[in-house]
């Protein structure tokens, strides 16, 4: 009996000792997986705070390119407009020494057109002067067609004669150098005679017709 019981015992200790040895089996795994899942972990907090930190100096380069990209506009801009001013004037003196040159040339040459147009009236009095002709009628007649031809010359030009025939007085074109009295209500205010032909050029007056005007 005795020995069956000391059996008995033994048995007992080596299944506690087996449950013992599976718990501390069972603890030290489980311990295993909670230090595991907590590295895994502070892996995943290390990454994520690297990618942040990475988004951030990220942002942060945007933002400073977008600072430092308004400023490099700017730059371009004003060069763009300091290219065009330097253009422009440039230009502008150009045109201004053109238009100076211009003006010199209108002023030593502007008569050569006038002149020119005239010669041949000149001309026209070399002949007549040279003709040894004693006819009154004849020398009257080449008169009378040199005339012709001066005032067509002249109307090529813009140069015509100021009508005073019936007209009334007007200060614009007329000057009064006498004053008609009893001409009758009809020709008060009107030109009676005219004593200098006043003309215009390009209808601008530049020279007044000289006229008596009814009082």
């Amino acid at each position: 009996m005795e020995e069956k019981k000391k059996d008995q015992l033994e048995r007992d200790i080596k299944i506690e000792g087996a449950e013992s040895k599976v718990a501390k089996e069972r603890h030290d795994s489980e311990k295993q997986e909670t230090t595991s899942a907590d590295s895994n972990k502070q892996e995943d907090n290390t990454h994520e705070d690297h990618k942040d930190g990475h988004d951030n100096n990220k942002e942060a380069g945007q933002t400073k390119d977008e600072e430092k990209d308004p400023l490099a506009e700017a730059q371009k801009e004003i060069e763009e407009l300091k290219d065009r001013y330097l253009r422009t004037a440039a230009e502008f003196d150009n045109y201004k020494k053109r238009t100076l040159r211009e003006k010199a040339d209108l002023i030593l040459n502007g008569g050569v057109k006038t002149v020119t147009a005239i010669l041949p009236v000149l001309d026209d009095f070399e002949r007549a002067i040279a003709d040894k002709s004693e006819d009154p009628k004849v020398i009257k007649e080449g008169v009378q067609m040199i005339f012709n031809k001066f005032v067509k010359t002249l109307e090529s030009l813009g140069v015509k004669k100021i009508d005073t025939k019936d007209q009334d007085f007007n200060t614009d074109y007329h000057e009064a150098v006498a004053m008609v009295p009893g001409m009758g209500d009809d020709k008060k205010g009107k030109v009676i005679d005219c004593v200098q032909t006043g003309y215009t050029m390009n209808d601008k007056v530049i020279r007044h017709a000289k006229v008596a005007v009814g009082q």
